[in-house]
């Protein structure tokens, strides 16, 4: 029996690392700022003086209802 090896398709679903490239740090410090939960967590885990993860769980923007 012969093992064939698929290699994947260009563009086909992006990494988290590839969504994050969209993302930098530009001051914003608030979740009423982020336009999605993943925007969020991107700034939390890399841009100074955020103030979005009240409770020091790791996950912000908890009570935004939008997310």
């Amino acid at each position: 029996m012969e093992t064939i090896k698929l290699s994947p398709t260009k563009g086909t679903a992006k990494s988290r690392h590839d969504s994050y490239q969209a993302f930098k740090c530009d001051g914003r410090q608030y979740c009423s700022q982020m336009t999605s939960r993943e925007e969020a967590v991107f700034f939390t885990r890399n841009c100074p003086n955020t103030k979005m993860d009240g409770d020091g769980d790791g996950i912000p923007c908890e009570n935004d209802s939008r997310f």
